[in-house]
């Protein structure tokens, strides 16, 4: 009887001579939506044992990437600005837990707004018993700030500030933990994956004129705080090759080599990278039409989203399109990891019948591996990014070459290598100091830890006395 009347109806009011055109327009826009997705990642790995910290966990994109490394087996350890024993929070946690069949998910505070906040926590990790940390993922910056002039009228400087904020919060943690992390052992895998946003080839193509435009143009704003995490990261990973103490792989038991990482590969067991997901829909176009950012709903923001929610939804991705260029960092082998698997292959027993005189180097594709302080868009090597040089960056060159070759005297193995990628050391050795002199200012203007603690204490002390004066009234009464 259904397939009767679906029958009458597709006879009466389907419109049969079009329909090769609907198939076309149908295919035509399920390729764009392919399209749209990105890559895929085709790598995969075992995470039990791994201790994975995360920011921005409680973003559409991060909680995706929470369920996705819960589910691999992962020790996450996820930091939110809110009461860990809120009723979101926790609800969240627990629902993580029983869907993924994994207990190792926690919480910890740490309001990265707050210099004092994060120096806390990261006092109270490094005095735990488990410090151990196998990634570091910082989510909170792909997140856009800020809406269209015609949503919101909201300051532009307070925008920027938090833009700042959000940066600098980045660096205090990571240069925190990093004592933490060259203490780890040497054949242990580290990774530093920072999230950020696609915009930096709007700061990459305006160059030294950035300065003029950064009030007036969302992207440009967006795009300058991108690239600038963008060559911070790759300054660190140059700072983290360039250590006196280069990471070796871990020595086969019964050899009598000891086997050393190649210098052109990788010195560092620690790889920092930067990751660009690309535009999503609920992270990147949902927040610069102001929805999920304000107090109170901005009708405007949302009926432009609503109305073109069927073109945004082909156009951009979905957060698990969005995050597997995070995946693919993760699960890629390093360099320093291939070594050691290559070295503990060739020291292992050896079967003459299996032998060939043909040279598989020569036959076997190449493994792709994960590129230290490179930037990855799509599952793949962002190549090509030319970044501007800083003004006065002949003078700084000259004067960071006179120091390399005084430190090349003194040891050659803690000189910077020389590089031109993402303006080189001179541009990376300019937004690290500029770093270092915002950090300043930021815990200056802002209390310190010590200060923190004792409000703490005072609060607590108010508390105990009023539970007591509570209680001496009850005990008159009986």
């Amino acid at each position: 009887m259904v397939l009767h009347i679906l029958a009458a109806v597709t006879t009466k009011y389907f419109p049969t001579q079009y329909t090769t055109h609907i198939v076309v327009a149908v295919a035509s826009i399920y390729a764009l939506y392919a399209f749209s997705q990105g890559r895929k990642s085709n790598r995969e790995r075992d995470l039990h044992a791994r201790v994975i910290l995360i920011t921005g966990g409680f973003t559409p994109l991060g909680l995706t990437l929470l369920q996705q490394l819960a589910e691999r087996g992962a020790h996450i350890i996820a930091l939110t600005p809110l009461p860990v024993a809120s009723t979101g929070i926790s609800a969240i946690i627990d629902l993580l837990r029983s869907t993924t069949n994994n207990e190792l998910i926690y919480a910890e505070y740490c309001d990265l707004d707050a210099p004092a906040s994060i120096q806390a926590f990261c006092k109270r990790f490094l005095q735990g018993e488990n410090k151990r940390l196998d990634a570091l993922i910082f989510a909170h910056e792909y997140e856009t700030l800020g809406t269209f002039r015609f949503v919101s009228k909201k300051g532009t400087k307070e925008i920027q500030e938090e833009r700042d904020r959000r940066s600098l919060a980045t660096f205090l943690l990571t240069t925190l933990l990093l004592p933490s992390l060259l203490t780890a052992p040497a054949e242990r895998d580290i990774r530093i994956i920072n999230v950020v946003n696609r915009f930096y080839a709007a700061a990459a193509a305006v160059g030294s004129k950035a300065k003029g435009k950064a009030s007036s143009s969302l992207f440009l704003q967006e795009g300058i705080r991108s690239l600038r995490t963008i060559i911070l990261i790759r300054h660190l990973q140059r700072i983290l090759d360039a250590l006196p103490s280069a990471q070796v792989p871990k020595a086969q038991s019964g050899s009598s080599s000891v086997p050393v990482a190649s210098t052109k590969s990788q010195k560092s067991n620690i790889v920092a990278v930067t990751v660009s997901p690309g535009i999503s829909r609920a992270d990147t176009a949902g927040r610069m039409l102001g929805i999920g950012t304000a107090d109170h709903i901005l009708w405007i923001g949302l009926m432009i989203y609503m109305t073109f929610y069927p073109i945004l939804r082909i156009l951009t991705k979905a957060p698990f399109s969005s995050i597997q260029s995070i995946l693919h960092v993760l699960f890629l082998p390093t360099p320093f990891k291939l070594l050691s698997n290559s070295l503990s292959a060739e020291d292992g027993p050896k079967n003459p019948a299996a032998e060939s005189l043909i040279d598989k180097s020569r036959t076997e594709m190449p493994e792709e591996v994960l590129k230290p302080g490179a930037l990855y868009a799509e599952c793949a090597t962002v190549v090509g990014l030319k970044v501007p040089s800083p003004p006065h960056s002949e003078e700084k060159e000259r004067k960071v070459n006179e120091k390399g070759k005084g430190k090349e005297k003194e040891d050659a193995s803690t000189y910077l290598p020389k590089d031109n990628e993402f303006g080189g050391e001179v541009a990376g050795t300019i937004v690290w100091e500029a770093y270092e002199s915002a950090l300043k200012m930021w815990e200056k203007a802002n209390p310190t830890l010590v200060e923190m603690e004792k409000e703490q204490e005072r609060a607590a002390k108010e508390a105990k006395n009023k539970s007591s004066l509570q209680s001496v009234p009850e005990e008159r009464e009986e």
